[in-house]
């Protein structure tokens, strides 16, 4: 009885508790790929800066093209949860061909990019649809439990993915580390399909229907600022992203299974932050808790560029960086996430995250491609130092908006009329 005192109320409730189970073991494999793609374009197929750059783009620029087209599509149908199975199944089938090409001995770099950009675009209609579903399943009152549930979950993935992503591509090969992550969205897909939430009712297409979304955003002063410094730290953080790979491995030469090893430990810091990113925002507020996480998540990067010398310095560096970094995101990502859920309207929820995601993601690939260029044209050292010094100017976005002020969720804006 005490145990099942302590079990949060949340996850006493079966449909939430399937859909929970189901992102857990799907972000698990997520973090495998992140380790797994990467190492096989590096060590399976040599690839170097720039190639490393298209491989990070092909797998974001959906994020760019598709978002505002699929969130409107989402808006107007009924059923998302089988849309969403269906891209769990569909992202399955493609990281399956990888494992195939390298044991026929035919993967190729331009197949990597391929499946990084369907596998990419399937997440965005996996994405568009999941808010919705989201709001269906958690009342109002349990937003922040909730984003701490299924962002602790995600700390847990960035513990576990990186050490069993290194572990298997040493054993199996990268291609092969690839099976375990098309497994996990197998079991994503069965999850789903045991939960029937009832769905808000599609939107009617009205005119302006496939725009409303972003002109909430650019009406809406907080999503506004919301945008302005995630757009900062997206574009920032994913030029350091598309390098770090090569950068740990060949400039301070650390092994894949050494690197899974330190990310994972590094992300132990991830789930501190989700575990009590509940109790700060109840402490200083949903806004100031948005401030701090920014803060959090980009000042600690600033030591992985400073990283020199001996391997355990270099290894103390990095897990400091890491942990500090991922406690900040984790607060970012609950406390931006509940303050979305709140705010933006039903009639226009995949729209404007639809919108939100294209103009924020968007950042993504020119980020990745800027990494890519800049490093070889400057070097992977110099330009670490730029994404990361960079991404500190997200916050001034914030500063003067009305987040900073904001104690408590506030109310949903209403949707204008359309002209």
């Amino acid at each position: 009885m005490a145990i099942a005192a302590r079990i949060p109320a949340l996850l006493r409730e079966r449909s939430f508790r399937r859909y929970w189970s189901g992102q857990t073991v799907s972000l698990v494999g997520d973090q495998i790929s992140l380790m797994a793609l990467p190492l096989a374009a590096v060590l399976v197929l040599g690839a170097d800066a720039a190639e490393m750059g298209w491989l990070k783009t092909a797998e974001l620029l959906p994020a760019l093209l598709l978002n505002l087209p699929l969130g409107a599509w989402a808006d107007r149908h009924a059923h998302r949860r089988r849309a969403m199975i269906v891209a769990d199944l569909g992202r399955a089938a493609l990281l399956l061909t990888l494992p195939a090409a390298h044991f026929l001995d035919v993967l190729t770099l331009g197949q990597l990019y391929a499946v990084a950009f369907a596998v990419g675009a399937l997440s965005v209609l996996f994405e568009a649809c999941n808010t919705t579903l989201f709001v269906a399943l958690v009342p109002t009152d349990h937003y922040v439990q909730a984003n701490s549930l299924v962002n602790g979950s995600r700390s847990m993935a960035w513990l576990a993915g990186p050490g069993i992503g290194g572990v298997l591509v040493q054993v199996l090969t990268a291609p092969f580390a690839l099976l375990a992550d098309a497994l996990t969205y197998l079991v994503s897909a069965g999850y789903l399909a045991r939960i029937r939430p009832v769905e808000p009712a599609p939107a009617p297409v009205e005119k302006g229907h496939f725009t409303e979304g972003l002109r909430w955003v650019l009406r809406e002063p907080s999503m506004r600022a919301l945008f302005a410094a995630s757009g900062t730290v997206q574009f920032f953080n994913y030029m350091f992203h598309t390098l770090f790979v090569l950068y740990a491995t060949t400039e301070l030469g650390l092994s894949a299974g050494v690197l899974g090893a330190l990310l994972a430990a590094g992300a132990v810091g991830g789930l501190i932050g989700a575990a009590f990113s509940g109790a700060t925002v109840r402490r200083i507020g949903i806004g100031p808790s948005v401030v701090a996480g920014f803060v959090g998540f980009t000042v600690p990067l600033l030591l992985i560029p400073a990283a020199s010398g001996p391997t355990p310095w270099v290894v103390g560096l990095l897990f400091v960086a890491e942990f500090l970094s991922c406690a900040g995101v984790m607060m970012v990502d609950v406390a931006a996430g509940s303050l979305q859920m709140a705010v933006i309207p039903d009639a226009v929820r995949a729209r404007v995250m639809g919108a939100f995601r294209t103009l924020n993601h968007g950042f993504r690939p020119v980020g990745a491609l800027a990494g890519g260029v800049l490093g070889t044209a400057l070097g992977l050292r110099p330009t670490l130092w730029i994404a990361t010094v960079g991404g500190l100017f997200a916050v001034l976005w914030l500063l003067p908006s009305p987040v900073p002020r904001l104690r408590e969720l506030p109310e949903q804006t209403p949707v204008a009329s359309p002209v």
